[in-house]
């Protein structure tokens, strides 16, 4: 399958940046913050970046990281599908210089209120604030909640799953990136290398265990808690964090609940 990934115009944040060439060996500045912590390895893959295509480079990202992208879309509802995509295109398939030194696959800048390990990177202006986690788990995480915690991008919530070109579109709308043509490049990755069977894979799971041990299903509304919830259906607030694999006590508006039929 021939790829056209060589230069992509990316933007995450309001920003914008480039994929880098698949021979290219990323430039290391030396703006570096002194509280960067760089021993942990986080490439894709133990193959050296110059013997591997973009395909290849595109595949093992997705082997190393399709299951903390389906994680992530069990919590919080954002297909995993639009998680790997925009963090193919935005950590440079894995080997950016954010992505390598910083475990940042999405780009996110510090904003007001990060007090964690940082790193400056030229971006819409030069020497611009990034935020290092100490592994790549959090950069998914953080991803997920930077969608989750900010109003304009509170409608994509009621998107189904499974509606992966509405969510690119969405999170253009919402303002995500500058790029007119982000959509395309996400819809274009996830088409091409199938990304949608992890989201698939997610809801045959959920359709099975709703077939053997769910009887009732409640959706998150404004207003409820997990303590509303328990109360409602007369179960413990414990079985329901089990039976749905709640992480943080946190649900989300929208949210899909299994509710166990036994207390």
């Amino acid at each position: 399958m021939a790829l056209s990934l060589a230069v992509f115009s990316l933007t995450s944040c309001g920003g914008s940046k480039k994929v880098i060439e698949e021979r290219q060996k990323p430039t290391v500045k030396k703006e570096i913050s002194k509280e960067v912590n760089t021993n942990e390895k986080t490439l894709p893959s133990d193959t050296p970046a110059k013997v591997m295509t973009n395909k290849d480079k595109i595949n093992a990202y997705v082997a190393r990281y399709a299951p903390i992208a389906q994680k992530e879309m069990k919590s919080y509802g954002i297909p995993a599908s639009i998680t790997l995509a925009q963090g193919i295109l935005e950590s440079g398939m894995g080997y950016g210089r954010l992505a390598v030194e910083g475990n940042n696959h999405f780009g996110i800048k510090c904003h007001k209120g990060w007090n964690g390990k940082r790193i400056y990177h030229d971006d819409d202006e030069k020497g611009e604030c990034f935020r290092v986690y100490n592994k790549v788990e959090n950069s998914f995480r953080d991803h997920s909640l930077f969608l989750r915690d900010r109003s304009r991008y509170a409608f994509l919530f009621d998107i189904k799953t499974s509606k992966y070109k509405a969510w690119a579109k969405g999170l253009k709308k919402a303002g995500y990136a500058t790029d007119p043509k982000y959509p395309d490049k996400l819809i274009s990755l996830i088409e091409r290398f199938d990304l949608s069977r992890f989201d698939k894979k997610y809801r045959m799971v959920e359709k099975s265990t709703k077939k053997t041990e769910i009887q009732r299903i409640h959706t998150v509304k404004k207003g409820d808690t997990l303590y509303s919830v328990s109360k409602k259906y007369n179960v413990t607030v414990k079985r329901i964090i089990e039976l749905n694999k709640i992480q943080d006590e946190t649900i989300y508006l929208g949210q899909t609940l299994n509710i166990p039929s036994n207390p």
